[in-house]
């Protein structure tokens, strides 16, 4: 068993993924464990046994009558919802004749000021645009160059035995870098995204597309022991990584 894998059974996230309480963050990465690593698939088995088995033993018969007491509420319930309804549908109707009447001479003066925004925050955006380029641009140049920087080639399992990386990471600077120098053919529906992991947290690093230029360097987030992920998955994207579709693992 692995030292990562320990550290992740000695904590109460299985636990709490059974009970329905983990946070969306976490629950990705407990179905990400379960999926990927045997040791963890035992473990919530024989939780969700114990649970179960739990479950049963302190199990008690509903009250004579339970079913019926709450199918008359839920009834009485409708019958008041109906009238507040009715009542909802005239008031919404005189709130429309109001605002019809008055949203004409509103919106002359409201297009003007959109127009003024549009044009100031386009300006905004450009410069904030050009100063992050130029922050990478200084965070690659200092990757290729610092001494004190790594590299890690990276190969594809064999979903994608053509696929070849080298990861650059400079723990001094903080900065991680990823060049992916070849990928293989891939049908038209399906493409290549590119994940990290962060402090149990996975963050999508987008799609690979423009694999023709094999001089680009992919931004990674640093952190220790961080790892990172390339899956296939369907065009355009996913918004959580496809665990049986992972074909390279990034260790850096």
């Amino acid at each position: 068993m692995t030292e990562k894998i320990k550290i992740f059974l000695d904590t109460d996230l299985l636990e709490k993924y059974l009970l329905g309480d983990t946070t969306t963050t976490e629950t990705l990465q407990v179905e990400r464990y379960i999926a990927m690593y045997p040791e963890v698939q035992k473990t919530y088995i024989e939780l969700q046994d114990n649970l179960e088995a739990y479950a049963k033993l302190h199990s008690l018969k509903a009250p004579e009558g339970l079913k019926e007491s709450i199918l008359y509420k839920i009834r009485q319930q409708k019958r008041g919802a109906s009238k507040f309804f009715k009542y909802a549908i005239a008031a919404s109707f005189a709130a429309l004749v109001f605002a019809g009447s008055s949203y004409f001479f509103y919106n002359q003066n409201k297009n003007l000021q959109e127009e003024n925004t549009i044009v100031t925050n386009k300006i905004k955006d450009l410069e904030m645009d050009m100063k992050v380029q130029l922050e990478d641009i200084r965070n690659q140049y200092i990757v290729l160059n610092n001494p004190n920087t790594k590299r890690y080639s990276v190969r594809g399992n064999q979903k994608a035995q053509e696929l070849k990386a080298v990861a650059y990471v400079n723990p001094v600077k903080k900065l991680s870098y990823i060049n992916v120098s070849n990928l293989p053919q891939l049908p038209e529906d399906k493409c290549f995204q590119m994940w990290a992991e962060v402090n149990g947290e996975m963050v999508n690093l987008g799609i690979i597309k423009d694999i023709d230029d094999k001089e680009k360097l992919w931004a990674l987030p640093y952190a220790d022991n961080a790892v990172g992920y390339i899956t296939i998955e369907q065009q355009g994207g996913n918004a959580t990584p496809t665990v049986q579709n992972i074909v390279a693992n990034i260790n850096y």
